[in-house]
């Protein structure tokens, strides 16, 4: 065991400098939340299980570490919170990418979609700062529970379970979807101020129940939504934002998804132009303004 907590800190301020250069992270305030805040504190205690690869069709297996010295969470893993459904904490380094690529400023508002038990809840808390209003979300009971119980300590987060989060226009900076949809749903569009940002991962789950596609950027601007693909994701689904049809679509699209531009939400009939067209709008190839 780590002897002292000073012992600790400097595994963490580690931890964060190994992603820094893993991830090739550009912000200074993430890599400092990384190594600020006690991931073990949102696992439970230990010993825990480490998701290893394995042959198919299983793809993965979980292997208990040797004791529950927290030193073992600190590395570039995914760690179980209920492996009875395969559900982990996710891989630092993705989960790092994708936070910086939402180039966070101190004071934005945040929501954060599926948090699960709230350690990267926790990381965007840190980056925005205590003065920031963030909302963060799950539609599992006991892990907004878990959360709610983790992130007491931030006074400037609130944990909603379920999905009847009272959205208002133009209230939120940010929207983090930390879990595969199908297609956004529009309260997470409507809410975006000017120069807000949707990061959501839109994902096809296979027969192995693994979900996998793109993570998609979409951006509010002047002239409408800018959106593209930042990175490919392999994600836990999202209960009750899926559709079979799409699910079909986006299974057919794979690999294709850095054609996406925008994101429309004009009426339009669908054309050779609609990668992914939806009820709540369309990722689009064609750029803003054409």
């Amino acid at each position: 065991m780590p002897r002292t907590e000073d012992d600790l800190e400097q595994i963490r301020r580690a931890y964060a400098e190994r992603l820094r250069v893993s991830a090739r992270l550009k912000s200074n305030a993430l890599v400092e939340a990384l190594a600020r805040v006690p991931r073990e504190r949102f696992l439970g205690p230990g010993p825990w299980q480490i998701v290893h690869p394995a042959p198919p069709p299983a793809g993965f297996k979980y292997t208990s570490t040797p004791d529950a010295n927290p030193k073992h969470v600190y590395a570039d893993v995914l760690v179980a919170i209920d492996a009875s459904r395969g559900l982990n904490n996710g891989q630092p380094s993705g989960l790092a990418s994708w936070i910086d690529a939402l180039e966070l400023r101190s004071g934005e508002r945040v929501i954060h979609i599926g948090c699960g038990t709230g350690y990267y809840t926790a990381i965007l808390a840190e980056i925005v700062g205590p003065t920031a209003a963030m909302i963060a979300v799950d539609i599992d009971a006991t892990l907004a529970h878990q959360a709610g119980q983790n992130l007491a300590g931030y006074s400037n987060v609130q944990v909603w379970y379920g999905d009847d989060v009272p959205f208002k226009p133009d209230s939120a900076d940010v929207v983090f979807v930390n879990a595969g949809a199908t297609h956004p749903l529009r309260a997470w569009v409507d809410v975006l101020a000017l120069g807000g940002r949707l990061l959501i991962p839109l994902t096809a789950t296979g027969p192995d129940g693994l979900s996998t596609g793109g993570m998609f950027l979409i951006t509010k601007t002047q002239a409408g939504f800018a959106a593209r693909c930042i990175s490919g994701v392999a994600i836990y689904p999202c209960a009750g934002v899926r559709d079979s049809d799409l699910n079909l679509e986006l299974w057919r699209r794979r690999g294709t998804e850095r054609q996406v531009k925008s994101f429309r939400r004009d009426a339009h009939k669908q054309d050779t132009t609609c990668w992914l067209h939806t009820p709540n709008g369309c990722f689009s190839t064609l750029f803003l303004g054409t």
